[in-house]
């Protein structure tokens, strides 16, 4: 996500913050709106569903969905009230883990409550944290999809795996994927992408994806036509990341994408424990 957006969406959720006794909240009809839900029938829902795992998470759910009133302006110039929902933090979690992550908002929101700080910096950090992640997770999609599809053409296990070097050979500059695992000390149990930054994480990923799709439309059949594709699409995305100066095998290590998965979902397990009930007073 740009460091734009990232601003915007920023100052968007800061202006909807309010606070009672010391503990900040913000309100459904808002949240609504900042997550970019036209209707609040289907709002509604993913509220639902929040309260829903807020009770198996063992949490009061009175504590962070707290039924208000408001009046709001009618076309006119008279008021109505009508029914809304003040959710602490952790609420607000909740809501943006069960949104649709496509939107950019609910995608910023699920980092944006989940620190206890709301300084843009730290945000924006996490944010690149579950960037790499969610690649990650993408990447490990399309090689099993292009697993199966090469099954489907008698490529076996052993095979598939000659043609996934072979790529990454292509993409870092003849490094095979071993040759890689040793520059970056990558222990030889773990996979490769676990240790690589997201940029490369997303070339291969893409690559993955046009071969996956070339061996479809072409009906491509065993491996050296195969791997043959599966080289030139490596060596077109490497061709374009060093256009850019990107060279990829130049990258150094990130950190190991098992150990950052249980670091992020640590603290967000410690977000009921540290968020303020609404009601009660910070002490």
């Amino acid at each position: 996500m740009k460091k734009e957006v990232i601003h915007q969406l920023h100052k968007n959720f800061e202006d909807c913050a309010r606070q009672k006794d010391g503990v900040e909240y913000w309100l459904a009809r808002e949240l609504q709106v900042l997550l970019g839900y036209k209707e609040w029938r289907n709002f509604d829902l993913v509220i639902d569903k929040a309260k829903v795992a807020c009770e198996k998470a063992g949490q009061a759910v009175l504590d962070h969905f707290v039924d208000v009133n408001k009046m709001v302006e009618l076309g006119s110039q008279s008021q109505r009230e009508v029914e809304d929902i003040a959710l602490t933090r952790y609420a607000c979690y909740l809501i943006a883990q069960n949104g649709d992550p496509r939107k950019d908002a609910v995608a910023f929101a699920m980092t944006y409550f989940a620190v206890q700080t709301r300084k843009q910096e730290l945000i924006e950090t996490r944010m690149a944290e579950w960037e790499r992640l969610r690649a990650r997770e993408k990447l490990t999609l399309s090689q099993k999809e292009l697993s199966g599809v090469l099954f489907e053409r008698g490529i076996d296990s052993p095979g598939f795996s000659r043609i996934l070097s072979r790529g990454d050979a292509a993409l870092f500059g003849g490094l095979t994927t071993q040759g890689m695992k040793q520059r970056l000390a990558v222990p030889d149990s773990r996979p490769l992408a676990d240790f690589l930054p997201t940029i490369t994480i997303k070339a291969k990923d893409f690559a993955n994806e046009i071969t996956n799709t070339q061996v479809k439309q072409q009906d491509l059949q065993g491996e050296p036509g195969i791997s043959r594709e599966h080289i030139k699409n490596n060596r077109d995305v490497r061709k374009l990341l060093t256009q850019r100066d990107i060279v990829p095998e130049d990258l150094p290590a990130a950190e190991d994408a098992k150990k950052l998965e249980r670091r992020l979902k640590s603290e967000a397990q410690k977000l009921p424990r540290l968020t303020p009930k609404l009601g009660r007073k910070r002490r």
